[in-house]
């Protein structure tokens, strides 16, 4: 298998793991015809950052030699195709059952992820619940900042992990905004949204009002 020209040489020892399996720090040497200390030098900077791990493998001669290998945490370093495979079966679902098909996925997932998380919103103050929402997003990729702005909360998301299928299918995002309104109770309103142009996602968000019945009845309990 060809290495991918122009990597770094720690990226290089990461592809030599990938496509050999586990190498001494003697073999990475050879391979890469650098000093043996240099490759010290990037193999600890690799286990301090836990892409790399090691075992030790005793020899018929000589002292136990250390065997590197990928972490499961390098897996995330080396690229995906989630995205269009994705697409690829949603396009798939679309031709055989039709895009309300797909509308009715994205709600499926929709009320999965209201079961989800639901119950760690419950009971909270409204402005509680609004910052957990917005660490469970973070926690999920969509690089959130909050703020308040004059009373309203202001949700912005930086990126969306979703961001191929949202483009395609809409509708995904439209579910986020009903999540989010089932989830706090709130009206929730989407200013700015990538998969229509924007730089950012940004929800504005405000606490629903007492209705006038519940007022009128907290008035007559008074």
């Amino acid at each position: 298998m060809n290495e991918p020209a122009e990597l770094s040489t720690r990226e290089k020892i990461m592809h030599m793991l990938k496509t050999q399996g586990g190498l001494s720090a003697k073999e990475i040497t050879e391979q890469l015809g650098i000093t043996s200390m240099a490759v010290r030098r990037h193999i600890g900077t690799l286990e301090k950052d836990h892409l790399i791990q090691s075992r030790t493998v005793r020899q018929p001669m000589g002292r136990p030699t250390a065997v590197y290998s990928l972490s499961p945490q390098a897996d995330a370093f080396f690229p995906k195709n989630y995205g269009t495979i994705a697409l690829d079966l949603l396009g798939e679902l679309a031709e055989e059952s039709g895009g309300a098909m797909v509308d009715r996925l994205f709600e499926r997932r929709m009320k999965t992820l209201q079961s989800k998380y639901e119950k760690k919103l419950a009971r909270k103050p409204f402005d509680e619940q609004v910052a957990l929402l917005a660490d469970i997003q973070n926690d999920n990729g969509y690089m959130v900042e909050l703020v308040n702005d004059g009373g309203e909360h202001v949700l912005t998301e930086y990126n969306c992990p979703i961001a191929q299928v949202a483009n395609r299918y809409p509708h995904a995002c439209t579910c986020e905004q009903k999540l989010f309104e089932t989830l706090l109770d709130a009206d929730v309103q989407r200013t700015e949204c990538l998969t229509e142009g924007g730089s950012k996602c940004v929800y504005r968000i405000k606490q629903k009002r007492l209705s006038s019945s519940m007022a009128k009845d907290s008035t007559h309990s008074q």
